[in-house]
């Protein structure tokens, strides 16, 4: 099969984890599973010594994977971001007058816990200072009582007036501070509730912003309409560069820019703010309230992440949900399964959890790694798995009004925001596992799958969430510097569903061959692809290179060959792979490049092997040095350690370190080295579907 220069496909294309609440970790018993129950090795590999160590290696994560599941069948490892989190956890009980003093001090403590030396926090482990994340971080510390005398708020202090200032913190920062009168309301973007009303072919309506961003708005548009203010417990005159002037003006863009534009229009809200017609103003607010009621999830939160739950609560507040009523009390109640305490008395929340996703993950990585296809734990898993299937209609039918449900979410409960990812790595894990009922696991399958090429935006991709999600105009209001506020198609989501679409049989489906052309034409011109929900070009390339040769590219093939040559390198001296952070923002000097990490050295192994390099195929020094990487840095229990963040939520602005990764990857890796790649060494693909033969996770 070739491509054409414009990436076009030939005709003749072919094709360390916490259990939530008390429930007992371990699904089986020590003994249950042995090393030597697993699948043949590839040819040749008992006598090579790498494989040998490879194979004790995998042993022990394998052993060590199982231990974590729960007993209800699901994985869930922490999902660890930045202290944002926790400093507004205790604002947001400060606002409501229920934050205690135990909560504060065990929260504080993990605050502290996470400062640099400099003084500053930052969003992921050892990055550059974050000012918002800073003031926050500095405010909830002197909510706990910190003197701001002591060394460690001095020089949090003197790094927020060296960066500016309050003034000079994001949007979102200075709303939290405005809700105490630590900042003006009116020196602040305006999103009118009547945006509620705009009917969705207009530019900006609530649904051209991504369903994150979306269900933040709608409710801070409540908040902002009342601005309310709490007493101040204290002032906030340090964090001033000049106190005397506290609140500068910003001088406008030109008019002819979008900002310019955008920030003259931001003027004119704030005079409507004024003089607000008050029966449709308060149309409009009843109206989001009902909209936000509507979607609390049944564990009580809102879409399974904690920005649009903390607003939501304190919108619904003003509006009048007194404490003790049962949407309030739900989603305080979510806040509580999303705290993690630590062993030394700490308090830490999860800004989102992901048992769908690490479930789906792990099951997929248990096959590699040769656990039997009927294996009790995969079994229960896929049973789990079922459970989770979403078979009701949410926010994305606005754009599918006639596409069928049919998908998963990230989360326990989120029926409204099924996401595109989770459904193809769901599809991928069913397919694997021998389940006793094979038309049930088919039926979710077909839906999973239907649902997903419903899916599929006008230009061959697949974003996350919602179908062309695309425009450009929302990123550009004063009040969305939070991060990306919309789901544009990406490389990573794409070759997941390219992937499925191969495994399920669909490879030559022209809806295949768009989303193949799109991953072809996206490419970077070094050879590596863009992570949107993963750090960085390892993971985009990790994602893609799988894809692209289970839809049928062949390993010659240019593309392939220069994402081969980019990753060798990109490895490092040490043998591993690893990417910092900063790629997003300095991509020129850091894509590819950062300490070596468990999760991105499988990731980069993963590519590899499924491009025909290493045992399998070409005998390629990169692999083996990555193999040895794992084995020699793996800890005694079987996991690794990674504090790096490698995960992805907005890219630069919110870094995720999914604890499961530094597990679940590496088992993948190594399954594939010793048992070969989907593709590869006696398993083959294509198989029909129902769920009841192990297939690979791609062919």
């Amino acid at each position: 099969m070739t491509a054409t220069a414009d990436g076009r496909l030939d005709p003749e294309y072919d094709s360390e984890p916490v259990a939530v609440g008390d429930r007992p970790p371990a699904l089986l018993g020590a003994g249950r599973w042995q090393p030597e129950d697993t699948a043949p090795l590839r040819p040749g590999a008992e006598a090579d010594p790498v494989p040998a160590d490879a194979r004790e290696a995998l042993a022990r994560a394998t052993t060590h994977l199982l231990s974590l599941q729960s007993s209800e069948g699901w994985w869930k490892g922490d999902l660890e971001t930045n202290v944002t989190m926790d400093a507004e956890d205790l604002l947001l009980r400060q606002f409501l007058g229920i934050r205690t003093e135990e909560q504060t001090k065990a929260t504080a403590e993990w605050i502290r816990s996470q400062q640099r030396e400099d003084g500053t926090w930052s969003t992921f482990h050892g990055g550059p200072p974050e000012l918002s994340t800073t003031v926050e971080a500095y405010v909830a510390l002197k909510l706990a009582g910190d003197d701001p005398n002591a060394p460690h708020m001095l020089a949090a202090a003197r790094y927020v007036r060296s960066a500016g200032g309050i003034a000079a913190a994001r949007v979102f920062t200075r709303i939290w501070l405005a809700l105490f009168g630590w900042w003006p309301w009116d020196r602040l973007p305006e999103m009118p509730p009547e945006i509620i009303f705009l009917p969705k072919w207009l530019p900006l309506n609530i649904y051209a912003f991504g369903c994150w961003a979306r269900q933040t708005i709608v409710p801070l548009t409540i908040v902002s309409a009342h601005r309310p203010v709490r007493p101040a417990p204290f002032a906030l005159t340090e964090l001033h560069t000049d106190p005397d002037h506290p609140f500068p003006d910003r001088p406008l863009a030109p008019a002819t820019t979008w900002d310019g534009l955008f920030e003259r229009l931001d003027k004119v809200l704030h005079a409507y703010h004024r003089r607000a017609l008050r029966p449709l103003r308060r149309l409009a607010i009843a109206q989001a309230c009902r909209w936000i009621v509507e979607r609390q999830e049944a564990d009580g939160c809102w879409g399974g992440i904690q920005p649009p739950a903390v607003y939501s609560l304190i919108a619904l507040h003003l509006e009048g949900y007194e404490l003790e009523h049962p949407v309030v009390q739900a989603g305080l109640a979510a806040f509580d399964r999303f705290t993690v305490h630590t062993e030394d008395g700490r308090r830490w929340l999860e800004a989102c959890q992901s048992p769908v996703w690490d479930t789906c993950l792990a099951t997929i990585a248990l096959v590699d790694a040769g656990v039997p296809a009927d294996h009790p734990a995969l079994v229960s898993a896929v049973d789990w798995m079922l459970g989770e299937e979403i078979r009701k209609r949410g926010d994305w039918a606005v754009r599918r009004p006639s596409l069928d449900p049919g998908g998963w979410a990230f989360e326990f409960e989120n029926d409204t925001y099924p996401d595109i990812d989770d459904t193809a790595e769901v599809v991928l894990a069913l397919r694997r596992v021998a389940h006793p009922d094979p038309e049930k696991v088919g039926g979710a399958v077909d839906r999973g799958v239907r649902w997903n090429l419903g899916m599929q935006s006008k230009n061959g991709a697949w974003g996350a969430f919602d179908v062309d999600n695309t425009s450009t105009l929302p990123n550009k209001l004063p009040f969305c510097d939070f991060g990306e506020v919309v789901d544009p198609p990406s490389a990573d989501v794409t070759a997941h569903v390219v992937e499925m679409l191969a495994e399920v049989g669909q490879a030559r489906d022209p809806a295949t061959r768009r989303g193949v052309e799109w991953l072809l034409r996206n490419q970077e011109a070094d050879g590596s692809w863009f992570g949107r929900w993963g750090t960085n070009y390892i993971y985009g390339t990790g994602s893609v290179l799988p894809a692209l040769v289970a839809a049928g590219i062949p390993e010659e093939h240019p593309a392939i060959r220069q994402a081969v040559r980019w990753l060798e390198d990109r490895q490092n001296a040490d043998g591993g792979w690893g990417e910092d952070m900063r790629s997003y923002d300095d991509p020129a000097r850091w894509a590819g490049r950062g300490d070596s990490t468990a999760s991105q050295t499988a990731w980069a192994l993963m590519a590899l092997l499924s491009a025909g390099e290493g045992p399998d195929g070409r005998a390629n020094p990169a692999v083996e040095r990555g193999v040895d990487w794992l084995v020699r840095t793996q800890l005694p229990e079987g996991t690794w350690d990674e504090p790096q963040f490698t995960g992805t939520g907005f890219p630069w602005d919110f870094s995720i370190n999914y604890h499961l990764y530094r597990l679940v990857f590496p088992v993948t890796a190594l399954g594939r080295y010793l048992h070969g790649s989907p593709g590869t060494g006696g398993e083959s693909g294509g198989r029909e579907s129902g769920g009841a033969q192990a297939i690979g996770a791609a062919r």
